[in-house]
């Protein structure tokens, strides 16, 4: 996979959902589809990698609507 830029890992960690998805979509050429299970698997590696850095916990991370 080609590299994301950082500022989807940014967007991911501070709950800027559409915005990663977005960022993810131009730079890989994908579906939107295609775009979020590229942002699932980040977004877990994230949670694995850099728990701390999120600012939501998990259970508010997947109640809350951002773009």
């Amino acid at each position: 996979m080609e590299q994301l830029p950082e500022s989807v890992d940014r967007d991911i960690l501070e709950h800027r959902t559409i915005a990663a998805i977005a960022t993810i979509r131009e730079t890989l050429g994908c579906t939107v589809h295609q775009a979020i299970d590229v942002f699932a698997e980040r977004y877990e590696g994230l949670r694995r990698d850099r728990p701390d850095d999120f600012v939501l916990s998990r259970d508010e991370y997947g109640r809350r609507f951002s773009s």
